[in-house]
């Protein structure tokens, strides 16, 4: 932080100890944790500790949040870590009034995620790559990967060779607060990721990583990114996010049958209501089913449609 041996930068510390001590947050979230109350404090540069944060304070700082054009949903993510933060000095007997008890965080609308038909999804893992290719076949994994088991980037890319179970084709991933779970994954990710492990050998460097870039170290989440948003791109015209990929699977494994607690262990969820909202099934999918399985739908290939329905309404009007 810039307030050189200000108070506050102690206080910071601590609380981002907390988070990955105690609490098993992830690196990312550290850091973006850091990220937030840095600039909570650059913003307000006659403070230098928590003890002198007030509500106006608060209150000013997410207001000049929004007229400088932040999205909605980040003040919200800001204000969340800004309520954790005081919340812990609370707690640790720091200050004796939380001042973001009553800081309010904008309401954020709620959007379906992108996700791909089941089609689109065979069209970009059937495509054919250059099998001599190590960044082809790497790449053409990774898909696989992600969409085989809906793990998140930072996941796949923490993961190590050792993780893999190629006998009984799960994957051991960390997750969010550390917890440890088995994802299962089907034959075709197994022939992917066997094709990658014969070249990974060659090019991996010093490193037990699954994944490796180009100079043969870990791979950065920044490059997979890359992989999936241009992949998709040239596949379906519309360029997505590995998270995308991690609401398809989750998708298509509720419509193929699967019970909700399954999807939920699945995509390593500590609340249902999270994997409700990843898991969506589109009104359009839903209206569609309905029309084909349920016998009073009123479709046309059934006896009683809307159509003819109106016409005998009409003509008992008349």
């Amino acid at each position: 932080m810039s307030k050189s041996g200000a108070e506050c930068d102690f206080e910071v510390e601590a609380f981002l100890g907390y988070l990955s001590g105690a609490r098993g947050r992830s690196d990312n979230t550290v850091r973006a944790y850091r990220n937030d109350l840095t600039q909570l404090f650059h913003s307000m540069p006659d403070i230098t500790s928590v003890k002198q944060v007030g509500l106006v304070d608060l209150r000013a700082w997410l207001a000049d949040l929004h007229r400088n054009g932040c999205a909605r949903s980040t003040i919200a993510r800001k204000a969340a870590a800004t309520r954790a933060f005081t919340s812990w000095a609370l707690q640790r007997g720091i200050i004796a009034v939380d001042p973001a008890l009553r800081l309010a965080s904008p309401s954020t609308p709620k959007t379906l995620p992108t996700v791909l038909t089941q089609s689109q999804t065979s069209a970009l893992l059937d495509r054919d790559i250059d099998l001599t290719n190590v960044i082809h076949v790497r790449n053409q994994a990774i898909l696989e990967l992600l969409y085989a088991t809906g793990i998140r980037v930072a996941e796949l890319c923490s993961a190590n060779l050792g993780d893999l179970d190629t006998h009984r084709n799960v994957i051991r991933v960390i997750g969010k607060g550390n917890k440890e779970r088995m994802v299962p994954y089907g034959i075709p990710a197994q022939i992917a990721l066997d094709r990658w492990c014969v070249f990974r050998r060659q090019v991996a460097i010093g490193t037990e990583s699954l994944f490796v870039g180009a100079r043969g170290a870990r791979i950065d989440q920044r490059v997979v990114r890359t992989v999936v948003n241009q992949t998709t791109k040239a596949v379906t015209g519309h360029s997505l996010s590995p998270h995308a990929l991690r609401h398809t699977a989750a998708t298509h494994v509720l419509e193929g049958g699967a019970d909700m607690r399954v999807v939920q262990e699945f995509l390593g969820h500590a609340s249902m209501s999270t994997t409700q909202r990843y898991t969506h099934v589109s009104v359009e999918r839903l209206r569609k089913t309905f029309e084909t399985a349920h016998p009073r739908s009123g479709s046309d290939s059934q006896p009683g449609s809307v159509e003819v329905a109106r016409s005998n309404a009409t003509e008992l009007q008349d």
